[in-house]
């Protein structure tokens, strides 16, 4: 099954993606499951979740002191601005998955880098090691890299904020039954993926925009 780990939503601050716009473009590109991650929050993820439990995982980006993660199979939300640490302990005490994602993009500054993810790896369950945003394919493989010398499995997601985006990454996995399923799932996977476009990132832009002028 073809399952793509990082996608966001109109839940999120800088994405206008709605539930039918993503279902139809997943069922465009041949996408079986998202994990729904928006920023800091599961409310779109449970709402697409309970729409669709066979094609949505429920996750969050999750933003730290020092960079972002990503928990997927949550069932409560992990409020922001927590240390690594103390986030991925309130992750994992709900049973739930936790990874870094896009951990070494250096043009982000939500990326961890190798500094904090050296700090922080035997607690992680996963890396993200293609991320379709990245500037620099060379960060995504230096990720794989990485993923491959700790031992943990690496996971691929388009971090689509725009239909456009959809299915640009994802994992070719054996099916699943639950978090810890997964992860042995994972572990088999087959990572495919295209970089997009720079512009995209201009999406997100006229995202946060539009959303302010709305709030006028």
């Amino acid at each position: 099954m073809r399952i793509y780990m990082h996608c966001h939503t109109h839940h999120s601050r800088d994405s206008l993606m709605t539930y039918d716009a993503l279902l139809r473009r997943m069922d465009r590109r041949g996408i079986d499951m998202v994990a729904i991650t928006d920023h800091n929050t599961i409310v779109g993820a449970l709402a697409f979740h309970a729409r669709a439990p066979e094609r949505f995982v429920v996750g969050q980006e999750i933003k730290t002191t020092c960079g972002e993660l990503i928990a997927l199979f949550l069932k409560d939300e992990v409020p922001p601005g927590l240390s690594p640490e103390e986030t991925i302990a309130r992750v994992h005490a709900q049973g739930a998955l936790v990874g870094a994602s896009h951990p070494l993009d250096r043009w982000r500054g939500e990326a961890l880098g190798m500094e904090n993810l050296e700090l922080i790896r035997r607690k992680l369950d996963f890396l993200e090691v293609f991320n379709a945003r990245m500037t620099f394919s060379s960060d995504n493989r230096l990720a794989r890299e990485m993923a491959a010398r700790w031992g943990l499995p690496g996971s691929a997601g388009s971090d689509a904020h725009a239909p456009s985006e959809v299915g640009r990454a994802y994992v070719d996995i054996p099916a699943f039954d639950g978090p810890q399923d997964f992860l042995d799932s994972l572990s088999l996977g087959q990572i495919c993926g295209r970089l997009s476009s720079p512009f995209v990132h201009l999406y997100s832009t006229y995202a946060k925009w539009h959303k302010r002028l709305e709030a006028r």
